[in-house]
């Protein structure tokens, strides 16, 4: 498997994804990009791209919110999607070949030690800038991707109180195993670590952005196709299988009970043979400083 580009060292985060998380995403795919895109499909649709802008898709994934921005900019226009993750880019490359999308490329690459340069009149990520081990140098890279006047928008999670989708089946396993250690191997700062704005505003400050705004979106998300689909999605990733996943041997020796028990909690949020509970997130704005701001 590839390691990220421009030839720095790879973090023990990057390197997690690859080799532990990678798989289970690739297992569960149809749920992340598809059950979740609520998310991204409200902001998209109220984004007004300049035709021909370029734009950066910061953690793009398997390629569906770059391959649609590379529609919204035209032919002229121009899309770079990063992510860290090697396998999902092979995926992303496949899809936008397959939808006939040619002004769209991927690089596997760390975000926070990419060299940019300042050429990007957008840049946008979807459920990626919580990962960041080092979130304010990494927004700085970001900042300085940006030409002057460009805008950043991103999209995370707000609180797990405000995800049950995510916190009642952390809960559920809770009930049964310890929670993590501080020793445990992580994806990052977590899903959770952008929630609160104070804090957000404030990194992005010190990264040199402008114009911060927050926008609350709540909405239904699709966590599995059946009771038995969502239950192993929420084993294998999450708060909850992250639980499961540090608990190890003894995880197992108990999985049954914890599978029936999830399976219990899961079956009221059926509706139409699908599970589908309540999320929510952020959806936030800010400014690279034009050069009669700067």
């Amino acid at each position: 498997m590839s390691t990220p580009s421009a030839s720095q060292p790879t973090s023990e985060y990057v390197e997690f994804w690859n080799d532990t998380l990678a798989e289970k995403f690739n297992r569960f795919q149809d749920i992340l990009m598809n059950g979740l895109s609520y998310h991204s499909r409200v902001p998209l649709e109220d984004l007004e791209v300049a035709y021909g802008a370029r734009i950066l898709d910061v953690g793009c994934g398997w390629g569906d919110t770059a391959i649609q921005l590379a529609r919204m900019t035209g032919p002229e226009g121009e899309v770079l999607g990063i992510d860290c993750v090697d396998a999902f880019l092979e995926d992303a490359r496949r899809r936008a070949e397959e939808a006939g999308v040619t002004n769209v490329r991927f690089e596997v690459a760390d975000v926070e030690r990419y060299p940019f340069a300042a050429e990007y009149d957008l840049c946008f990520s979807r459920f990626g800038m919580m990962f960041f081990e080092h979130p304010v140098p990494a927004m700085r890279n970001i900042f300085k991707a940006l030409k002057p006047g460009g805008e950043l928008m991103f999209i995370v999670w707000r609180d797990i109180e405000d995800n049950p989708w995510l916190g009642l089946p952390k809960q559920v396993v809770l009930d049964f195993l310890p929670p993590p250690g501080e020793e445990a191997r992580t994806c990052g700062p977590g899903p959770f670590s952008m929630a609160n704005p104070e804090v957000v505003r404030q990194q992005l400050e010190s990264a040199g952005f402008v114009d911060i705004g927050f926008d609350r979106n709540d909405g239904p998300v699709e966590v599995g196709d059946s009771v038995e689909n969502a239950m192993r999605f929420q084993l294998a990733l999450g708060p909850a299988g992250e639980v499961f996943r540090e608990a190890g041997e003894e995880a197992e020796r108990q999985r049954p009970e914890i599978e029936a028990a999830l399976r219990q909690a899961l079956a009221p949020f059926e509706k139409g043979g699908k599970i589908v509970m309540g999320s929510s997130s952020w959806i936030i704005v800010a400014r690279k400083p034009d050069a009669e701001e700067a």
